[in-house]
């Protein structure tokens, strides 16, 4: 049969980037303490494709996810890239795993435990000179207070759930579990699934005494990042719903080291 996409094509345009978005996979993940975690990913794999190809196979893509089934594990991540170089002509091999994370937590006074869930991506490239590139993005909820609004008000201050988004560039492991760490830490209160009385009068306290903006949030992760040495580059997002207005207030740090 005629192979359309391997014609020839004479507009002299590369394409930055091709393929297919949003197939869902299962696969496993590192998990610090309990060393994997199965899990559900929305997937994109895509190529960088030279100028004189029309198009590209696109059912190669999943021929390749489909002999990693059952064992898409993060730690496959270099080779599934490579198999994609060596079954596509291109200049690039990219793929995109998005999935739900779940972590034991207990609450902070009950002790009662639950499962909170954190949104992660992994996204990594490799380009036919041989270099490579993997970026960890971690999407952690957490409480901010308004320092603001606790100096000017007698006997209250508005608070609001915000979301931290951290991403980093690493030459060596960075756990998952770390950058939520950082993110709870550095804000007014963490968030859990399950609250009791104790446990809600002990958080909101603990917000009310540890007030901050978006501002002062994405700095305090910035310090902290900055003193990794595993880290080469790294963006922290931070934006709170704010309870009091009808918009949402955001602060940005992006950093090459």
């Amino acid at each position: 049969m005629k192979d359309v996409q391997n014609e020839k094509d004479y507009r002299n345009i590369p394409i930055d980037r091709v393929g297919i978005r949003g197939i869902k996979y299962p696969i496993t993940v590192l998990d610090r303490n309990h060393r994997e975690q199965p899990t559900v990913a929305e997937i994109d794999i895509a190529v960088g494709l030279p100028k004189e190809f029309r198009g590209t196979h696109m059912s190669r893509f999943v021929e390749i996810l489909n002999n990693y089934r059952w064992r898409i594990h993060t730690s496959k991540i270099p080779e599934i890239l490579e198999k994609i170089m060596e079954r596509l002509p291109s200049h690039s091999a990219y793929i995109r795993i998005s999935f739900p994370y779940f972590l034991e937590k207990k609450a902070p006074v009950s002790k009662e435990e639950s499962l909170m869930g954190y949104q992660v991506t992994i996204e990594a490239t490799l380009y036919e000179t041989g270099k490579k590139e993997l970026l960890l993005t971690v999407e952690v909820p957490v409480m901010t207070l308004c320092p603001c609004s606790k100096e000017i008000s007698e006997r209250n201050a508005h608070n609001q759930r915000a979301l931290v988004k951290i991403t980093v560039n690493a030459q060596k492991l960075v756990w998952i579990e770390e950058l939520i760490k950082m993110a709870e830490e550095c804000a007014s209160a963490e968030l859990f699934s399950l609250l009791k009385r104790e446990d809600e009068k002990f958080i909101t306290e603990h917000a009310y005494e540890h007030p901050v903006f978006v501002e002062d949030l994405v700095r305090e992760i910035a310090l902290r990042l900055r003193r990794d040495q595993r880290i080469l580059w790294f963006r922290v997002e931070a934006e709170s719903m704010e309870s009091i207005h009808n918009h949402n207030a955001f602060a940005v740090v992006e950093e090459h080291k």
